[in-house]
């Protein structure tokens, strides 16, 4: 049995890397003042990020069916089954449009709708990988991904508000008053869900509510204090130094963790923080050998 894997640019996948992995990833189109592009294609982050500093009408969409369809059939040809896992169905419609897509593919395509997006649905394209090549199914791939769905996190400081405020997600109000108090919100994605989580009023405030909030989901939610049965990932808009230099501190906190991967956050969550944010991600790690022994195979 021979089982794809697919993924969208919102997994922070570029071209160059999937095809180094052995994945295929589709590129989320955008909307840049009227005219349409592609993530990684026709796209950098250098440009989103111009085009949004120089206030470029800017809005999200999703891949169209036929791109979607055309890779499918196209890697049919050589495998027989396609595990496809695109970002949170609860930020975007496009999981469910694969999924009633997948219908006219007779049970070869399963869509995973497992809430992840950027570093943490990288690590499920992972994990897809290691499981395809540990012997199992689609659909066994599909039940594995779905049920370890809320074992993850993702702890973000935003470092201005005018995105927020521009996205309707903030009232102006709320921004002005914010702005004028040099607040850096620290948002929390959990569920597929964008929330508000805590303030700070400094970087290095928030960068401690963010290591605070993984110790704690460590602690409490793992069982896992020393992070060694778990994935620290960092993600940013436009700030690399600023990351690296946090990717420091965390190995400093959790000396255990032999590796902390760091990526550009998804453009589709950037759209809505703007630059300059800093993320934090746990997620728990999935052992394949185990997931294969409890399958049987």
């Amino acid at each position: 049995m021979k089982v794809a894997v697919v993924t969208d640019s919102n997994s922070g996948i570029t071209q160059s890397k999937a095809k180094e992995i052995g994945i295929s990833v589709i590129p989320m189109p955008f909307m840049i003042n009227g005219e349409t592009f592609e993530e990684d294609i026709n796209l950098t982050q250098e440009q989103f990020y111009e085009k949004m500093v120089e206030g470029a009408e800017i809005s999200t969409s999703q891949p169209s069916p036929e791109i979607v369809m055309n890779l499918w059939s196209e890697l049919l040809q050589s495998y027989d089954e396609i595990v496809h896992i695109p970002m949170s169905s609860a930020l975007s419609s496009s999981c469910q449009t694969a999924m009633m897509l997948a219908e006219d593919f007779e049970g070869r395509v399963f869509v995973v709708d497992n809430q992840r997006i950027s570093v943490t649905q990288y690590q499920s394209a992972l994990d897809a990988l290691k499981l395809a090549q540990a012997g199992l199914t689609g659909a066994q791939i599909k039940e594995i991904l779905e049920r370890e769905a809320r074992e993850s996190s993702i702890y973000i400081m935003v470092d201005t508000l005018k995105y927020l405020k521009k996205g309707g997600r903030i009232t102006p109000a709320a921004a002005a008053l914010g702005t004028l108090l040099r607040i850096k919100p620290v948002l929390q994605i959990q569920g597929g869900k964008l929330d508000s989580f805590s303030k700070a009023r400094t970087v290095k405030q928030a960068k401690t509510t963010m290591l605070s909030a993984v110790a704690k989901d460590l602690e409490e939610r793992f069982d896992d204090p020393k992070a060694e049965k778990c994935w620290l990932e960092v993600a940013y808009t436009c700030e690399k130094e600023m990351a690296e230099e946090f990717q420091q501190e965390i190995r400093q906190q959790f000396p255990q963790v032999q590796e902390i991967h760091m990526d550009p956050l998804s453009l589709s969550v950037a759209c809505h923080i703007g630059p300059g944010a800093l993320a934090l991600a746990v997620t728990k790690k999935i052992d394949a050998e185990a997931e294969r022994s409890h399958y049987g195979k």
